[in-house]
């Protein structure tokens, strides 16, 4: 008796606990319902997404294949491509200028892995001809060309170069005949920095009127300048050497004045070390402010 009063025990033990699991579940199902709605909402809501973003690359690369079309025809054909798309859109408007931003990337690149020279080829093919444009402070200065023969081996046949810029010496140490863009890239670092400092010179006699250049060389490598002091009006002797040609910054300042303790006193040391950091042009712009010079 018992043993079935200890059955009956666990069989309706057994009976509620699987009606609390269903009682559970039945709770559970709503929530789970609306659990699922939203995950298939957010599926729907990704398709559309990704059924607008391959439209619009399609529509992209139309608009691609019809700009490089046009790159190579006349005007009047141009403008017939232009009227098949609906100007008056603006999500047409849009797409072109979506276009025309990825023609001028895939155009950036491929000036990019030129080395960022423009190049043409020369004598049917035998030669070729490197442009190398310096600039300063966003303004283009002067173009230098190389013209390179490619056979039977790598040589210099013509350029506008300065002579004294170590032409023949920097193709041999950048190993022209085996690293033609690093030649370029040496070369370029030469032409741009002696048109840095040339320009730096310049502004230098056009901005300070006070500041007296007594010495140059047709490298800009050294600069001497005389320099006013305020006060009794003396003078500082300022001389700059650019011993690293491919820099725009000098590697040393020297000054010289009566006054022994000048170059020594704090003031000037920061004024030395001013030059060495600092364009001179804007350097003797900051001294001018500090007022330790006219």
């Amino acid at each position: 008796m018992e043993g079935a009063s200890t059955k009956g025990v666990l069989s309706h033990l057994s009976l509620l606990e699987v009606q609390a699991r269903s009682r559970k579940s039945r709770l559970q199902q709503p929530s789970r319902v609306k659990e699922l709605k939203a995950k298939v909402e957010a599926l729907r809501v990704q398709r559309d997404q990704l059924t607008a973003e391959i439209d619009t690359h399609k529509n992209l690369q139309k608009l691609r294949a019809s700009m490089d079309k046009q790159c190579s025809q006349e005007e009047e054909e141009e403008e017939e491509e232009e009227e098949k798309m609906d100007d008056d859109s603006e999500n047409s408007q849009l797409l072109q200028l979506m276009a025309r931003h990825t023609q001028l990337k895939d155009l950036l690149h491929a000036h990019h892995i030129i080395g960022g020279y423009n190049v043409i080829k020369t004598s049917q093919g035998k030669g070729l001809c490197a442009s190398l444009t310096t600039a300063y402070e966003g303004v283009y200065l002067e173009t230098y060309n190389v013209e390179i023969d490619l056979k039977p081996r790598l040589r210099i046949s013509r350029h506008n170069v300065p002579p004294f810029i170590p032409l023949s010496s920097l193709a041999e140490q950048s190993n022209m005949q085996t690293d033609i863009r690093s030649f370029l890239d040496t070369l370029s670092k030469h032409l741009n920095a002696f048109a840095g400092r040339k320009q730096q010179l310049k502004l230098v006699k056009e901005l300070h009127k006070s500041v007296e250049v007594l010495e140059s060389n047709v490298l800009c490598s050294v600069l001497v300048m005389l320099l006013t002091l305020p006060g009794e009006k003396s003078t500082v002797l300022c001389t700059l050497n650019y011993t690293d040609h491919t820099r725009l910054l000098p590697s040393g300042v020297h000054f010289e004045c009566k006054d022994k303790a000048l170059p020594d006193a704090p003031e000037w040391k920061k004024n030395c070390s001013l030059l060495m950091e600092t364009p001179v042009h804007k350097a003797l712009m900051t001294m001018k402010k500090n007022e330790t010079i006219l």
